[in-house]
């Protein structure tokens, strides 16, 4: 079962400094119907003007995942580490037993794309993590790359969740397949167009994925980039 998560219909919050996009219920955005989808609990899609950002606040017990796709952005947390995530890479923090971190745009020029994703961990309570990684999505197209996963296979960044995350960048009519290792899944199109299994999805769009043995993808007339998540 495929259910379309359309992006007008998205939460729409704009603070002047971040305009944003929720696909589910976060902070001022409620939505009942629209909690998150088995472990997926958040997928927020930010603007983040010139030197602008999120100031030191904490979280617990959530496996988040931060992707860039325009820009630069910077992190630092109360664990002692730091660093400047631009697109390719993909930042990781267990917020576990708790953490405290901040996020800027690490430009005085331009804003800052991204998407931050929130996964329920299988276990509380566990030790603060933090990590990023780059990976060669703009070098090795047309394929699947694995960014994150519960055992850390394949070089991807290990994550304390019942999940495996995915990326490509497509050409146009450039086509992937992929075969679900469990029993529910998530597409979240970040750019172009394209068709999952002959539905028509655009950037921003969403869709559930239920009892899907296999997805078949392929990208429009102007390409593609889309993240692939594999779901308990």
């Amino acid at each position: 079962m495929l259910t379309l998560r359309p992006r007008n219909e998205r939460g729409h919050l704009n603070h002047g400094w971040l305009d944003t996009w929720h696909t589910f219920s976060f902070g001022n955005y409620y939505d009942p119907e629209h909690m998150g989808f088995r472990g997926l609990r958040v997928i927020n899609e930010d603007f983040v003007d010139p030197a602008m950002g999120f100031g030191a606040h904490g979280h617990n017990d959530m496996e988040i995942l931060t992707y860039v796709l325009e820009g630069k952005l910077e992190h630092r947390d109360s664990i002692g580490e730091g660093g400047v995530i631009v697109p390719g890479e993909v930042q990781h923090m267990s917020a576990g037993s708790g953490i405290r971190h901040s996020e800027f745009n690490g430009s005085k020029e331009e804003k800052v794309h991204l998407l931050q994703i929130w996964i329920e961990p299988t276990e509380a309570g566990i030790t603060p993590s933090y990590s990023q990684q780059a990976f060669p999505l703009a070098t090795e197209l047309n394929r699947l790359h694995l960014l994150a996963s519960e055992e850390g296979r394949e070089g991807s960044l290990k994550i304390a969740a019942e999940a495996d995350l995915r990326a490509a960048r497509l050409t146009a009519g450039a086509s992937v397949e992929h075969g679900f290792s469990r029993p529910n899944g998530w597409l979240q199109v970040t750019r172009g167009s394209l068709t999952a299994n002959g539905l028509e999805l655009v950037a921003g769009d969403g869709l559930a994925i239920s009892e899907e043995a296999k997805l078949a993808i392929t990208a429009g007339a102007d390409g593609a980039e889309f993240l692939l998540f594999d779901l308990a």
